[in-house]
């Protein structure tokens, strides 16, 4: 047969014993722990100063690694915004780089259609006032056929004026 559960009916809960027990105190640490009241708030006083010290430098530490953390994501994100807006530059200068070398091409093609004989006759006629020649305005030269260049029968000659060639030449002629 299965045990029943315990059902407690008291209405007051159980006392839970501390994890530690205290050790009697003797009577010779009782007189040594009699301290005066004026020490012992002078004792509280500097503690109560310490613990504040040491509030206000945590949270001095705090507000420090606030502001540090604040600061870093400013620089982070002021410097992604320089290159986003440096890259949607160079891409508008790239697309404008591209509509001028279209541009250009075009230009270049116009130019080769329009560079036709019978154009530039036209235009030759139409705004310089030009006309074919006639005729009687050409006139016929004729050449002879001999060559006008003559070979130079002279002999080169290349003088050095180096110290050592003029030692030679010293030496040559006393020889």
């Amino acid at each position: 047969m299965p045990q029943l559960a315990y059902y407690e009916y008291e209405t007051s809960p159980r006392k839970i014993e501390p994890k530690y027990k205290k050790k009697p105190q003797s009577t010779q640490a009782k007189k040594k722990k009699t301290v005066s009241k004026a020490a012992k708030s002078k004792a509280y006083q500097k503690k109560l100063k310490e613990a504040q010290k040491r509030k206000f430098k945590s949270q001095f530490m705090a507000v420090t690694y606030v502001c540090a953390i604040a600061f870093c994501a400013f620089v982070f994100i002021s410097t992604k915004a320089k290159v986003s807006e440096s890259f949607a530059r160079i891409q508008g200068l790239k697309s404008d780089v591209l509509a001028l070398e279209k541009e250009n091409d075009q230009l270049e093609i116009e130019i080769q259609n329009s560079m036709n004989i019978n154009n530039i006759e036209q235009q030759a006629r139409d705004l310089l006032g030009m006309q074919k020649l006639t005729n009687k305005q050409i006139v016929n030269i004729n050449f002879p056929k001999t060559d006008y260049v003559q070979p130079v029968n002279e002999k080169v000659v290349i003088e050095e004026n180096s110290i050592i060639s003029k030692i030679k030449n010293l030496v040559s002629d006393i020889f």
